[in-house]
């Protein structure tokens, strides 16, 4: 009786899929083989069987350091079923991220590509005594896990026994303010994730999917809704603007995933408007900010098919959503809106004091309900900061309009105060981005001996474009005021990403500390 009216969570959910409909396809590395459906729950048993040869099972700390290959859901997938912690390693990230990483998190074995990534994984063995390592292919450092998997016969998948306060994952946030922090992913959030992503976004159906960010992290989130939809997902080796298109367009993707400097690199690419885009439905589009005026113009050149999703680490994916008709390119400030809370949760914007701020009054998100993480790992300061008045407090500062939308005007860490204003960053960078100049913009507050902080502004322009400082400045001062245009204004090639894919501000206000 003890399980009679137990949740199913997100292992029970997948291996009830995968146990149906063998012959359907699945999945598909770009160049690979196509797996069906039976094929991907072979390969998982598989995996299973030979982390657990190796004595791995629940509770053990799993890391994932790889490119894109189908191996990567097959030990995700095998993790998950273990019930062990998967402890995945951002592809991009530097030897120190990973360091981190592995020392923090106290991971038991590295599985990883040899392929890509064999000499990180001796470096960080070489400064881990004791660390295990498991290869995807034959290796001198480690077991290779591909050859031993393949030692096993398919065996019927079985789902774990698992709480809702069961860690699954141990994630880390972006690290842009400090070392990145450890939380707790628990059964509970990713059954909220999933359900919420199933009832909420806007999928296509049938579903024709194309991943092509990491599958360690967004790319995998993806997995399992694909695969409860009925549909296929088509996975690239990396981003690439060309090889994005050209794959939209020949195998008549109708749902894809980016976040917003993909899109901007899609727009600017000089091919754009040699392939065919019109089998697009739908594209989920998040994890930072977006430009309102870079979108009014994806919207015109690619249709009315982008849907915003917005949530953070600490709780994931499914926050607010912005659907499709809920685009109005003739209103910045809509495009500028990352949607509305979704019905599973209780949003409020709040001020310092806890206390809920009227309409049109800047205050920031604060989230209850069963997506909310845990807790950072072993760092209960951090958690009870987090966790003031019984909230989750998300760290964005929004303004809610009449309709109930959300518009996030900054983190509360990159607001500016100068001259003894606040300043909010992302307010600036939308209005400069509103010139047909300008690419991208990132606008940080540094140091400064008469204003306390001054505004900078960092520019990237479109290729064969001009605009002048003064031009840029006067923009800002016509609709913000004199005391929110920025003080310099810097031309620059590119602005420095995280591994997530956002502006790194941190990185902008080491390099420009001063202004004289």
């Amino acid at each position: 009786m003890e399980h009679l009216h137990r949740p199913l969570y997100a292992p029970d959910l997948l291996v009830n899929a995968l146990n149906q409909e063998p012959h359907r396809p699945l999945l598909e590395i770009l160049g690979g083989d196509r797996l069906t459906v039976g094929d991907v729950r072979d390969l998982t048993s598989r995996y299973c069987q030979a982390l657990h040869s190796l004595g791995y099972s629940k509770g053990s700390r799993v890391g994932l350091l790889s490119s894109n290959r189908p191996e990567v859901l097959m030990v995700a997938n095998a993790i998950q079923i273990l019930a062990a912690i998967y402890v995945p390693m951002h592809p991009l990230g530097g030897l120190d991220d990973h360091l981190h990483v592995v020392t923090d998190a106290q991971i038991d074995v590295l599985v990883f590509d040899e392929a890509r990534y064999g000499d990180r994984a001796r470096a960080l063995a070489e400064q881990v005594p004791g660390l295990q390592l498991l290869s995807l292919g034959s290796s001198s450092h480690g077991a290779d896990l591909v050859a031993l998997a393949g030692e096993f016969e398919p065996q019927p998948l079985v789902a774990p026994v698992v709480a809702g306060d069961d860690v699954l994952r141990l994630g880390y946030s972006g690290g842009t303010t400090g070392k990145p922090k450890a939380l707790a992913s628990v059964q509970r959030t990713g059954l909220a994730t999933i359900s919420i992503m199933m009832a909420e976004w806007e999928w296509p159906a049938p579903l024709r999917f194309l991943s092509c960010t990491p599958l360690s992290h967004a790319g995998a989130a993806m997995f399992l809704p694909t695969l409860l939809k009925g549909g296929t997902m088509l996975v690239l080796p990396a981003f690439d603007p060309v090889q994005v298109l050209q794959t939209i367009q020949d195998y008549q993707i109708n749902c894809v995933m980016l976040v917003p400097t993909m899109i901007y690199a899609l727009l600017d690419h000089p091919r754009f408007d040699e392939f065919d885009l019109s089998s697009l439905e739908t594209v989920f589009y998040g994890a930072s900010a977006i430009s309102p005026a870079r979108l009014k113009e994806a919207i015109e050149r690619i249709g009315p098919v982008f849907m915003q999703f917005y949530g953070q680490a600490e709780a994931p994916m499914a926050i607010t959503i912005l659907r499709k008709h809920e685009h109005d390119v003739n209103d910045p400030l809509r495009l500028a809106s990352c949607g509305r809370p979704v019905p599973w949760l209780h949003v409020a914007l709040l001020d310092a004091n806890n206390q809920p701020v009227p309409d049109g009054e800047p205050g920031e998100i604060c989230i209850r309900g069963p997506l909310v993480m845990n807790g950072y790992r072993d760092n209960p300061t951090l958690t009870a900061e987090a966790f003031a008045g019984g909230w989750l407090h998300s760290g964005d500062v929004a303004i809610r309009d009449g309709d109930g939308f959300l518009r996030i005007i900054d983190r509360t860490k990159d607001m500016i105060v100068t001259g003894g204003f606040n300043v909010y960053p992302r307010e600036v960078e939308d209005i400069l981005a509103e010139d047909p100049a300008v690419a991208q913009v990132a606008v940080i507050g540094v140091p400064h001996e008469k204003w306390g902080e001054a505004i900078t502004a960092l520019v990237v322009l479109r290729e064969g474009k001009s605009v002048s400082v003064e031009a840029l400045r006067e923009r800002v001062i016509a609709r913000k005021g004199a005391y929110q245009a920025p003080k310099t204004i810097e031309f620059i090639d590119a602005i420095p990403q995280t591994p997530v894919g956002k502006p790194d501000k941190k990185r902008l206000r080491e390099r420009y500390r001063t202004i004289t």
